[in-house]
């Protein structure tokens, strides 16, 4: 198992989430908790020491099978992620009640690890006012030992983690972002990794397969990775990009049985970075994929202009661009959630307006429309 250095730490650079745990029937809010139980021995049994789960992950059950599983395993060997359910607005005024029924829940007296849980432009607004209280009470619990080191995760554009990072940054130790090859430059990974190193804060990862989806490529989108290394799992292509930036600490994989769990422990038995070549032809692959459905929107803004409706066209085709390349999913809807309804796709009446000085010639009309229908 690869190690990384984490202050005075040494973490696998493999950690487990625990958000796709097995379930029973498909009843996602039901764990095996047996074949949990399982995977997590084998992970400890070959040098795995983080585990992630959070509030919301299979109905509030993640928490309770994690910490069963743990439980049986000297607490030192382990460290323990949680984080505060802010996804959801109505648990911003309960962090004392949520926080000490986690530690019930985990069996555990301390978090190694604990987190904003999705910062985006749903909550941003709500994890920044002081009438929560979010910030001062957990900073209260490092203070006490109750949470070792302070993090956040972010689902947002740009401009939420820059706001997030200038309110709290400075006490923030480490940040989980959605980074894969895909999102490098889809959801610009690059550019929130910069300003991450800028203030010094390392990079946990989730989604590093984006959902499974770098697990399942087509024999045409694989053919280009296994000419350059036959023998490489097309899964591992994902882990060894991100072995190849380094700002990134902690990979977390959403294991859901015990193959995967065998999977992913041999890719991290070492650290196979790729080559500037490599990399120049896993992102071209990257974009490839992606342009099958993005629409090549430019942000020239020139559509905005034009819109009697006044839709901010550039952002709704970028969400617009995730939600078809994903398939559904929950960042566009979250994202689109924190403006009014009058700037959202449906309000869109087809006028063409912004069509006529699109210099990419977008069907932008039809775009809109297929949006809100997806929707």
């Amino acid at each position: 198992m690869i190690y990384k250095d984490f202050q005075d730490l040494k973490l696998s650079a493999l950690g487990m989430g625990c958000m796709r745990l097995p379930v029973v029937g498909g009843n996602d809010a039901v764990v095996d908790e047996a074949a949990a139980e399982e995977m997590v021995d084998c992970a400890m049994a070959n040098g795995v020491n983080y585990y992630d789960t959070a509030w919301g992950y299979h109905n509030g059950n993640s928490e309770i099978a994690l910490g069963k599983a743990l439980a049986k395993h000297p607490r030192e060997k382990f460290y323990i992620a949680d984080k505060f359910p802010g996804y959801d607005l109505s648990n911003m005024p309960k962090v004392q009640e949520i926080f000490e029924e986690q530690l019930k829940k985990c069996r555990v007296d301390y978090f190694d690890f604990y987190l904003f849980h999705n910062v985006c432009e749903m909550n941003i607004d709500a994890y920044l006012d002081p009438q929560y209280g979010i910030h001062d009470y957990l900073m209260e619990q490092k203070r006490r030992g109750r949470i070792r080191h302070l993090g956040f995760s972010c689902h947002g554009n740009l401009p939420v983690l820059k706001r997030f990072l200038d309110a709290y940054g400075k006490d923030m130790e480490f940040c989980q972002l959605q980074l894969n090859y895909i999102d490098w430059t889809f959801q610009n990974g690059r550019e929130k990794v910069e300003l991450l190193d800028s203030w010094h804060i390392p990079v946990w990862v989730m989604e590093p397969l984006r959902g499974g989806r770098l697990a399942r490529l087509s024999d045409e989108e694989a053919a280009p990775l296994r000419a350059m290394r036959p023998e490489e799992p097309i899964p591992a292509w994902a882990f060894r990009f991100l072995q190849s930036i380094p700002s990134v600490t902690m990979i977390l994989s959403g294991m859901s049985d015990l193959e995967q769990v065998k999977a992913n422990i041999a890719t991290f038995q070492m650290g196979v970075p790729l080559s500037s070549r490599e990399m120049d032809r896993l992102l071209a692959q990257a974009q490839r994929m992606v342009s099958k459905t993005a629409l090549p929107c430019t942000a020239c803004h020139y559509c905005v202009s034009h819109c009697p409706q006044g839709l901010d066209i550039p952002s709704l085709l970028a969400l617009y661009n995730e939600h078809a390349f994903t398939g559904g999913g929950f960042l566009a809807p979250m994202a689109l959630s924190a403006l009014p309804q009058d700037k959202w796709p449906s309000a869109c009446i087809g006028c063409r307006s912004c069509e006529a000085v699109c210099p990419q010639q977008l069907k932008i009309s039809e775009a809109m429309a297929d949006f809100a229908s997806r929707l």
